[in-house]
């Protein structure tokens, strides 16, 4: 193997030193600035990268409570508005029992004096019936016919005995 020649090692070690050289020459005029370009280019694209996330970020937090203040008012308009239906629907229930209590009130009076006439009529076709039992009970007994006034009156007298 030639490079293991000892003496051809001075022109090896020139020829190294040379494209050493003109390679550190290359890299450090032409390589290296265009790779710091491409860096420094890449750093200010996420640092204008970074900027604009934290302003959509700001932007994101004040839409979301712009939402969240909407959201609430929303909800307490919302539960105002069910405590007014609420206390609508108890005032139109209570008025409507009142309504209804007042006309069962009407509807049992009404009743008590239906019923009150009808014992009133009652009592007076028993006295009736009482009064024609009695003179057709005599006609039969004794065998005498007597008036119905007369068996009218004799009812009402011993019906006022009994009080």
């Amino acid at each position: 193997m030639p490079q293991f020649d000892a003496t051809t090692f001075p022109t090896q070690l020139f020829w190294l030193a040379l494209c050493f050289t003109v390679l550190c020459i290359v890299m450090v005029r032409i390589a290296l600035p265009r790779v710091a370009h491409v860096l420094d280019a890449r750093r200010s694209h996420i640092d204008h990268d970074l900027q604009g996330a934290e302003t959509l970020k700001a932007e994101a937090e004040q839409t979301l409570a712009a939402y969240e203040k909407t959201m609430a008012e929303a909800r307490a308009e919302a539960q105002n508005l069910l405590r007014k239906a609420a206390e609508e629907m108890a005032a139109q229930s209570s008025a409507h029992q009142a309504e209804l209590a007042k006309k069962l009130a009407d509807q049992t009076k009404a009743a008590e004096t239906n019923i009150e006439a009808a014992k009133t009529r009652a009592l007076a076709d028993i006295r009736t019936v009482a009064a024609e039992a009695a003179r057709a009970a005599t006609a039969r007994l004794i065998g005498t016919d007597i008036d119905l006034a007369e068996a009218s009156a004799t009812v009402e007298k011993m019906l006022g005995q009994r009080k």
